[in-house]
């Protein structure tokens, strides 16, 4: 007798849970966005730098640029009904000029009308040939030598003196700040820049005021505890894309040699 098959119905595979994948996409989809949020970070850390840089409202050493604030200047704090007025060497806040500046720093006093102008010299006959500035500049008689420009464009110095390290300089160059509407005030910033080249502390007399022939020019006493320099500055246009700039300072030490301030003052002229 035979048996009837046995009509087994295959059993359905087991299900297979979904809670596993939907695990693994929410874990992937956080991964993704974790990876986004740290690229804009390493983004945002390479282009902000880490602290502003500062703009120095004093001068410097011929003829560089300060580059551009990276942020606001300071407010300047005032008691109401005054004006602020910028410290000597710090930034200058919105609406405060290089004139601000000078007018504020007590090293340099203000130009009176009442300073006299000075007696020109006959101007030598040997010159030396500034192609940068477009100037025709006095060469002084011995001690005086010429050097090595760098960084101005000519250069004579007095020699050494035993004891200090203090000797007469005259140098010109292209004006190393920013020119004024008028010659006067940009003399007035040249005669400031030149402290940087006398000792710390300097101070400013003015001794005498007056035009020249396309430009400006300035003669003054330097004094730095009881020692002193007499200084020159002259600001002359001779046609370049910038005036030139003349700067002459004898010490106390030489002060045989001050006549040369005015050698330098009624000698300059423009090539041409």
């Amino acid at each position: 007798m035979r048996t009837a098959a046995r009509h087994v119905i295959p059993a359905s595979p087991p299900k297979r849970s979904r809670i596993g994948d939907l695990r693994m996409r929410v874990v992937y989809r956080g991964l993704a966005v974790a990876a986004a949020v740290a690229v804009a970070a390493a983004t945002l850390v390479a282009v902000l730098p880490s602290e502003p840089d500062e703009v120095a409202a004093g001068p410097v050493t011929a003829p560089p640029t300060a580059p551009p604030s990276s942020g606001p200047a300071p407010t300047p704090v005032v008691a109401p009904g005054q004006r602020a007025s910028p410290s000597p060497g710090v930034s200058l806040a919105p609406g405060y000029t290089a004139m601000d500046a000078l007018y504020a720093d007590p090293r340099v006093p203000r130009l009176s009308r009442g300073i006299k102008r000075m007696a020109m010299r006959d101007p030598g006959k040997r010159y030396l040939k500034d192609r940068r500035t477009g100037l025709a500049v006095p060469r002084l008689p011995r001690p005086w030598k010429v050097y090595g420009a760098a960084p101005f464009t000519t250069r004579q110095l007095l020699p050494k003196q035993r004891g200090t390290p203090l000797r007469g300089v005259f140098v010109t160059c292209p004006l190393p700040i920013m020119e004024q509407r008028s010659p006067r005030d940009t003399a007035l910033l040249a005669a400031r820049w030149t402290l940087n080249h006398h000792p710390e502390g300097s101070r400013i007399t003015w001794l005498a005021s007056q035009p020249v022939k396309r430009g400006w020019m300035l003669v003054y006493r330097v004094t730095y505890g009881k020692r002193t320099s007499r200084a020159a500055v002259l600001i002359m246009d001779g046609g370049m894309s910038k005036p030139g700039l003349a700067f002459v300072s004898v010490p106390d030490s030489q002060r045989e040699k001050w006549r040369d301030v005015g050698r330098v003052a009624s000698g300059m002229r423009v090539l041409g």
